[in-house]
């Protein structure tokens, strides 16, 4: 069975997701983990961000895997476990930089498919109901407010010792919803059938109750 769920950055998906996963007993696969491990390879090698035939030399060199873990999961670039420097802000930064080339996303989509193969699992991430897996037995969109979401986004940066503004976390959320929502290739977009749940005043365990029974309700 695959549970899939899209949303904007600090919806609380993520949370939601791995909570859902373990309820139900199924993995848990968080996409964006993978964008982000190409991010930090590409930063880790100093290829210029717009060098596209840099970019693709480099993606066709890198081997990213995930595996799970009794704790979650563990990301591996190239044998080198990475999960902790892909959470860094300067890859949040970044990820854009690969996450709206074509060429990129097919890689990735790729790797999430063969991920997927054989599990019941929960994938969340920008493209999942859309793109990657548009036969998901069940559908999710999430969403928040995005003053909500900020004071999400900035609780986590403070775990980075990262100073950033309140407001200026706002415009960088304005900005990266309008990045993912326009994009030429695979932008994040509610699909018709998708169960939306607005998180705003909700807590995690709140909406991983709300999802269980939206998911039972089909059983």
């Amino acid at each position: 069975m695959i549970i899939a769920i899209d949303g904007p950055a600090g919806s609380g998906k993520s949370t939601a997701a791995k909570r859902l996963a373990e309820r139900l007993g199924f993995t848990y696969l968080d996409s964006g983990a993978m964008y982000r491990a190409f991010t930090w390879k590409a930063c880790s090698a100093d290829v210029d961000f717009g060098d596209e035939e840099g970019l693709f030399k480099l993606l066709n060199e890198t081997n990213i895997r995930i595996d799970c873990t009794a704790d979650g999961s563990e990301v591996f670039v190239d044998g080198v476990n990475v999960t902790k420097e892909i959470r860094q802000p300067s890859i949040t930064k970044n990820i854009h930089h690969v996450s709206s080339l074509e060429f990129v996303r097919k890689k990735m989509v790729e790797l999430q498919r063969d991920f997927v193969r054989g599990k019941d699992i929960v994938v969340e991430g920008r493209d999942m109901c859309t793109v990657v897996f548009p036969d998901a037995d069940k559908k999710i969109y999430m969403d928040a407010d995005i003053k909500e979401r900020a004071k999400r986004r900035h609780s986590e940066l403070k775990t980075f010792n990262d100073k950033s503004d309140i407001n200026n976390v706002v415009g960088d959320l304005s900005q990266r919803d309008r990045r993912d929502s326009t994009r030429k290739f695979a932008p994040l977009r509610r699909v018709p059938d998708a169960f939306y749940l607005d998180t705003t005043n909700l807590d995690a365990e709140e909406v991983v109750n709300i999802l269980i029974k939206e998911i039972e309700k089909d059983q």
